[in-house]
């Protein structure tokens, strides 16, 4: 006895936004790839780096570099001397970081220790291009293992080279870096981006204190406000190569001058 064929199915309507849903469970795991060629969870990360709501401003001198940040303390009764984003490395490097408090803390602590035991094994201090790789490839590893989280922050290094001059390199969660001549992370980095873009030369020819005000003018402009001393929280790089914090009646300096020269 022939069996008779079962009535074909009517075919599902297409559903606008389907190719989404094909991806909706790609951002479970660190390891996979969606069809569209893309990690999720490293741009979660990402995003996460730049959703603290401060903003981070990185500027290279012609014989200095330049670190400049705000100071927001989250609660009334913390001291504010304990919060800060500004980090010293090692003698000669210096350290802006974005996102979340503690990934910044755990990656200044590797930052260290890196640059540390380059010097007792080696015997000299380790370069600043050096460092920024190692721990771009640091990052990197945590996107590829499973059984890591990568730390969601960014990390601008600075430093006066013997060999190279004043440095600045940017090193995101995925393990991305790059040398800038003027750089910014977090909340409003396409707006600074844009404002360094016509300020900074090709050749940067700014003295230590021009080069301090530039970044907080970038700061001002992108934050649509006038800053106090206390407000900001600054690094330099001087032409002798150490790395120092600027203290705030220095910053405040650097603001009148700024606010005199635009009068």
């Amino acid at each position: 006895q022939a069996l008779h064929p079962r009535p074909a199915q009517p075919r599902a309507p297409q559903v606008p936004g389907s190719a989404m849903s094909r991806d909706s469970g790609y951002d479970r795991h660190i390891t996979i790839f969606s069809p569209q060629g893309r990690l999720y969870q490293v741009e979660y990360a990402i995003k996460a780096a730049d959703s603290t709501g401060l903003t981070a401003v990185a500027v290279r001198g012609k014989d200095s570099c330049a670190l400049v940040i705000q100071k927001k303390v989250p609660d009334r009764l913390i001291d504010p001397d304990s919060v800060t984003y500004v980090y010293q490395i090692t003698e000669k490097i210096g350290c802006l970081m974005t996102g979340l408090t503690a990934d910044c803390r755990a990656q200044v602590t590797r930052l260290r220790q890196e640059a540390h035991e380059f010097k007792f094994k080696f015997g000299y201090d380790m370069p600043v291009h050096v460092l920024a790789k190692r721990i771009a490839d640091i990052c990197q590893v945590y996107t590829q293992e499973a059984s890591l989280r990568m730390l969601a922050c960014n990390v601008i290094l600075a430093a006066v080279d013997d060999e190279r001059g004043p440095n600045i390199f940017k090193i995101d969660s995925a393990g991305s870096y790059f040398p800038f001549r003027a750089t910014a992370s977090g909340n409003k980095t396409a707006e600074a981006m844009n404002f360094l873009e016509k300020k900074v030369d090709a050749e940067p020819s700014t003295n230590e204190a021009e080069t301090m005000q530039l970044a907080i003018m970038t700061l001002q402009h992108v934050m649509s406000s006038d800053f106090k001393g206390s407000d900001l929280e600054c690094g330099a790089v001087g032409p002798d190569g150490k790395f120092r914090f600027v203290g705030e009646e220095e910053i405040e300096a650097h603001l009148t001058a700024i606010s005199d020269r635009d009068m």
